[in-house]
């Protein structure tokens, strides 16, 4: 909560209960919806409705596009389905179609057929296309102009319609068919002189999406072409509604919150982390770790098939973990980065060949400093006396465990950094979510083939120093 609603809610609760609602109406349409939706979810239910019917028509729409959907549902149920009907046909199409993606069912219904016919035919027609397309995020609130206009008649239509554009900072020019032939900014109809024609000012260079591509497109296009709108056009080219950077920016944080919990070994919530109920908390975070735990049994497989090594050489254990973590370590930080990569279209399974290479000199790289790393930590330990071997054949045994244990973090972070590097590309292959290739899932496997490398190269190495 902001602090300038944290301020507000005691000043409102007073003019709540003592009734002045005038006084209420003018410093609420003074403040940003934002921060007048953080006050009505800190009331009390009871005077978040009242609060909320004493809003001017405008602000109660911007202030509900704010409000979280748990929060929208409650404040449904307590404004009545009339006025709440009202709430919603003053807001934009597409956050109006949004609130209705979230609501239950059947309050969908009711709300939807409590709507004007107008209202009502635009947002079913929004409701139409398929869930996270570009279709559920347009809106059909827009500035038209014909190519034979002249920039004093276009002027005089944005004033005249812009009232009720989702923006005028773009404009669209669209043919007698309804068909897209150039998109404007503003700015060059506010420095073009009067009397030139539209078309003579055109370029008919114009970027646009289609209503049944993926959401995730719209926040590619508009990041790559620097726009602040884009326009959806239909299978022949006519113009059916634009995209803003408001509802794409909020793609572009649904889509990073996503990956970085699937990252995390968390299957992606589908609400808020405080909304979220401890029974999904549980069913999000507990089949992965129970798959994870599965994994990590393969790991108890391979020590069981060194035992009789291990029971000679006890001292091989206590430097275990530090080979495995360098190369679960590695490798999860190069799944990261490639899987970012992907998301942001930089990389794409193609450039397989090129990531490899990247990926192994950085692999050399970092094998070798953390293999000396290694060595000295073996030979610090051992001169210390903290790691002893009483049984040892050789009286070198010393720099044999630490050439041991520098080869195996060596071999073990280029692995590493190999698997997570190309996992996600794998992923991406086949058609899943290469954020799945998270960081806990690249450590678990890391940990099975890094104990069975560590402990392959030691026997390799120490047959007959101290195995």
């Amino acid at each position: 909560m902001t602090p300038t609603a944290e301020l507000l809610i005691p000043e409102v609760e007073e003019l709540v209960r003592s009734q002045r609602f005038g006084e209420l109406r003018e410093a609420l349409h003074a403040v940003h919806p934002a921060d007048v939706a953080d006050v009505v979810t800190g009331l009390e239910p009871r005077d978040a409705a009242v609060c909320f019917r004493f809003l001017q028509r405008d602000d109660a729409a911007a202030v509900f596009s704010y409000l979280s959907p748990e929060a929208q549902e409650h404040l449904i149920t307590q404004l009545g389905n009339e006025e709440a009907s009202r709430v919603i046909e003053a807001m934009t199409p597409d956050d109006r179609v949004h609130l209705l993606d979230e609501v239950p069912e059947d309050v969908c219904q009711r709300l939807v057929a409590s709507l004007s016919p107008e209202s009502r035919k635009v947002t079913q027609a929004i409701l139409g296309y398929p869930p996270r397309s570009v279709g559920r995020l347009m809106t059909p609130d827009y500035v038209r102009l014909r190519p034979d206009w002249s920039v004093a008649e276009a002027l005089d239509h944005i004033r005249r319609y812009g009232r009720d554009a989702e923006t005028i900072n773009v404009v669209y020019v669209i043919d007698n068919e309804g068909r897209l032939i150039d998109d404007m900014r503003l700015r060059s109809l506010l420095l073009a002189p009067p009397g030139a024609r539209i078309e003579d000012l055109m370029n008919r260079s114009f970027v646009t999406l289609r209503g049944d591509q993926p959401q995730q497109d719209a926040v590619s296009l508009m990041a790559r072409y620097d726009r602040n709108a884009l326009p959806v056009v239909d299978s022949r080219g006519a113009l059916i509604g634009i995209v803003t950077s408001d509802d794409v920016a909020d793609v572009a944080q649904e889509e990073a919150t996503e990956d970085i919990q699937k990252l995390g070994g968390v299957a992606a919530l589908s609400e808020p982390y405080m909304q979220a109920g401890h029974l999904e908390m549980f069913k999000k975070r507990g089949v992965w770790l129970a798959a994870l735990f599965i994994g990590q049994t393969i790991t108890i497989i391979v020590l069981g098939g060194f035992q009789k090594q291990l029971d000679k050489a006890a001292v091989l254990v206590m430097f275990l973990p530090l080979v495995i973590s360098c190369g679960g370590n590695s490798g999860s930080q190069a799944a990261t980065l490639v899987t970012r990569a992907l998301g942001l279209g930089e990389v794409t399974p193609r450039d397989w060949w090129r990531i490899v290479r990247k990926e192994l000199v950085s692999g050399l790289l970092l094998g070798g400093t953390l293999a000396l790393l290694g060595w000295l930590c073996v030979e610090f330990f051992t001169l210390i006396g903290h790691a002893r071997a009483e049984d040892a054949r050789h009286p070198q045994w010393a720099q044999w465990l630490a050439i041991s244990v520098a080869g195996s973090i060596f071999s073990v972070v280029l692995w590493g950094i190999l698997l997570g590097s190309t996992l996600p590309l794998v992923m991406r292959r086949v058609g899943i979510d290469p954020a799945t290739a998270s960081s806990p899932m690249v450590a678990t496997l890391m940990d099975a083939s890094g104990t069975l490398i560590y402990l392959g190269m030691a026997i390799l190495i120490l047959t007959g120093v101290l195995v």
